[in-house]
C-alpha cells in the first residue's frame, strides 16, 4: 500500500493532469465503483478506465466470475507496470489473471469487438478539455450493451468551487464541463454515492445506457 501512495504522489508531481489524483482510491471508493458489478448477475465483460494502480481493480478481480471478462486501459507506463506486477505476484490477482488484460493506450485508440456490460473510470475528467470528456463519454456509451452501466467518481465540489474561483479560459473551461457532464448524468444518470472516506471525498455517478 505505501509503495502504491508513493507511486501516486510521483505520478502526481509529474504527470498531473492524467493522473489527477494524489493517493489511490480507498477502499469505500472502490465498493461505490463496483457496486453494480457485485450485484447477482450473469457473466459480465467488464471495462475499467484508468486503473491506476489497482486500488479499485483489487476489488474487482474479487467479484470476477469464472465467466467474466476484465479489461484494463491505462494510459501511464509505470501504472501499466504495476498492474502487471499485481496480477504476477499477489494471490487476489493471480486468481483473476486469466480473465484480464491490461492494455497501456488511452481510452481513445482502444477498440473491442464485444461490448461491456459494466465500465469503471478513474478518469480525472475535472483536469481535460470539455471535447476531450465529450469523445471520451461518447465512446463509453458506444462500448457499453444496451442496459450496461458506467460508473465514474470525481471529487466533491471540485467543479462547482472551480467555477466561482477561476477567471477567463478557465472559467469556460469549467462551465463548459459542466455543461457536459451535467447534461450526460440528466440523460443517463440514476444513481450517486457520497464517499467521505476518501482522499479528497468523492462522488460516484453511475449511468445507464437505455436498453
Amino acid at each position: 500500500m505505501l509503495r502504491d501512495h508513493r507511486e501516486f504522489l510521483r505520478q502526481f508531481r509529474t504527470q498531473f493532469q492524467t493522473t489527477g489524483a494524489i493517493a489511490p482510491s480507498s477502499r469505500r471508493l472502490a465498493r461505490a465503483m463496483t457496486r453494480h458489478i457485485a450485484s447477482d448477475r450473469g457473466p459480465a465483460r467488464i471495462l475499467e478506465v484508468g486503473p491506476g494502480t489497482g486500488a479499485v481493480t483489487r476489488r474487482i478481480v474479487t467479484l470476477l466470475k469464472a465467466d467474466d471478462c476484465l479489461d484494463m486501459v491505462e494510459l501511464n507506463q509505470a501504472f501499466a507496470q504495476r498492474l502487471e506486477q499485481r496480477f504476477q505476484n499477489e494471490p487476489t490477482f493471480k486468481q483473476a489473471a486469466d480473465r484480464a488484460r491490461i492494455h497501456v493506450c488511452g481510452i481513445e485508440s482502444f477498440q473491442s469487438e464485444l461490448p461491456y456490460d459494466f465500465i469503471v473510470s478513474g478518469l480525472p475528467f475535472n483536469n481535460f478539455s470539455p471535447a476531450f470528456v465529450g469523445r471520451v463519454l461518447d465512446a463509453f456509451f458506444n462500448f457499453l450493451a444496451p442496459g450496461g452501466v458506467l460508473s465514474f467518481f470525481e471529487y466533491m465540489y471540485v467543479r462547482p468551487v472551480r467555477g466561482l474561483i477561476s477567471r477567463g479560459s478557465e472559467r469556460t473551461r469549467i462551465k463548459d464541463l459542466d455543461r457536459i457532464l451535467n447534461g450526460r448524468l440528466e440523460q443517463h444518470g440514476f444513481r450517486r454515492d457520497w464517499v467521505f472516506l476518501n482522499l479528497p471525498p468523492a462522488w460516484v455517478q453511475h449511468l445507464r445506457k437505455e436498453s
